[in-house]
């Protein structure tokens, strides 16, 4: 028979199992003890825990188990003591190991001694230290803090979970403010925070409460984005894009001052797909969510940055999730701006690949391009003209028969009611897949 286990000798050339058994030679079958197996991935137990059923099972699993929201033993179906966390089966891991090492000339691996979960008391132990280290500006000791709480995040779930359970993120957050208020004196301290904040995403509505939103702490940010290697770059951006994600209206106004330039920096010069759709998200909460002064004033400034240019570039060659987010942006600029709309009727690729985003990407692009053209037709009648030379009409006919949502179907409504003026003296062509259509660079 095929051995379950490949045989490996260390420095030896033999041991092909397979052709051993064709030969009549001394393979054999070798079975994991029942005892030593999960009873859920039916693997060799790695880390063996017992729950209070008094059946054992590897971690993995049963967290698995558990994090799904059971609370049920899955062998024996029992329930769950309230408040009862797996605890390591210390007994059999060593008889899986003893087993390991017995069977080595088989190949089997012994398994390692699974390290201890970092403890509550630990964690709030470290974060305390990392505050005392905040109030006394020892940026040395906060970064070897926050390095120790990153590295034991990285070494598994349960530790990440009950690091951030403990307000990791709050702590950090209020602390990155701390050591900002020191023009760029402890760039390597907040390059650490920034990376461990990262590992902690999304963050919690706790851990976003951190004080951050500080014009010190805002520069920071706007630095990292701006000046930071690629790593730093791109979790500035993906942090600033949580923060916002929970801002109000008063904390999306001081935000705004700070952030357009680097986050337009980071869509017209892409670093990884990542930062590309947090810099997308976090514009687009800053003009949706600001006042109406402060969303006037950021969507001015984003046309002057170029953004629209910069999208409707981006628009060309994307994939679903970034196409989404640069349509919302030009939705919410094109809106705001008349010197962003202007801007976009002008661009020669807009209105083909608005045309082109219907049914094409997803029901929400589809949605987007239907505002944007309806923005664009009501401020400028050429735009309606030129989205019924390149197939709008039938696509929009399209999207109310396959139905819609009530404010997308009253805009192509309306959309449809300007092209007839226009469908007799003008002709229209089909629009395809615009597959020739290249980025001008």
């Amino acid at each position: 028979m095929l051995s379950l286990w490949k045989r490996r000798r260390s420095g030896k050339k033999k041991q092909n199992v397979e052709d051993d058994n064709k030969n009549g030679g001394g393979g054999r079958e070798l079975r994991i003890p029942s005892n030593f197996v999960c009873p859920i991935s039916l693997d060799l137990m790695k880390d063996p825990v017992m729950l209070s059923t008094g059946i054992t099972y590897d971690r993995d699993g049963i967290e698995a188990w558990l994090e799904a929201g059971n609370r049920t033993c899955p062998l024996t179906k029992q329930v769950l003591l309230a408040g009862s966390d797996p605890v390591p089966n210390h007994a059999i891991r060593q008889m899986i190991q003893d087993w390991c090492v017995e069977n080595a000339d088989s190949g089997v691996e012994r398994i390692a001694t699974p390290k201890a979960p970092i403890a509550s008391r630990e964690v709030a132990e470290i974060l305390s230290k990392i505050e005392a280290a905040g109030d006394e500006l020892n940026g040395e000791t906060c970064r070897e803090l926050v390095v120790k709480l990153r590295t034991a995040m990285e070494e598994s779930k349960r530790n990440r979970k009950r690091i951030i359970a403990n307000s990791a993120g709050k702590v950090l957050l209020d602390i990155f403010g701390s050591f900002s208020s020191k023009d760029n004196n402890f760039l390597d301290v907040l390059e650490e925070i920034l990376s461990t904040l990262a590992t902690m995403l999304p963050l919690d509505a706790e851990s976003r409460s951190g004080n951050i939103v500080t014009d010190s702490s805002l520069r920071s940010l706007e630095w990292f984005m701006n000046n930071g290697n690629l790593p730093s770059r791109s979790n500035a951006v993906l942090v600033l894009r949580e923060i916002l994600a929970a801002a109000d209206q008063t904390k999306c106004d001081e935000i705004v001052d700070f952030t357009l330039e680097p986050l337009v920096n980071l869509v017209k010069d892409p670093i990884c797909p990542a930062a590309t759709k947090a810099a997308l998200l976090s514009i687009y909460y800053l003009i949706s969510k600001s006042s109406t002064p402060a969303a006037a004033k950021a969507a001015a400034a984003l046309s002057k940055l170029g953004i629209v240019a910069t999208i409707t570039e981006t628009l060309v060659d994307c994939d679903r999730s970034v196409c989404e987010k640069a349509l919302a942006v030009l939705d919410g600029v094109c809106g705001i701006s008349a010197a962003a709309r202007e801007t976009a009727i002008n661009h020669a690729l807009t209105i083909p690949v608005l045309v082109k985003k219907l049914h094409r990407v997803s029901e929400l692009s589809t949605e987007f391009s239907v505002s944007v053209l309806w923005k664009l037709g009501k401020y400028d009648e050429k735009v309606v003209v030129e989205a019924l030379r390149v197939g709008a009409f039938q696509k929009l006919l399209l999207l109310l028969q396959v139905g819609c949502s009530e404010t997308a179907k009253e805009k192509a409504g309306e959309l449809l009611k300007m092209m007839n003026v226009h469908k007799d003296s003008e002709e229209c062509i089909e629009s395809g897949d615009f597959r020739n259509l290249k980025r001008t660079f």
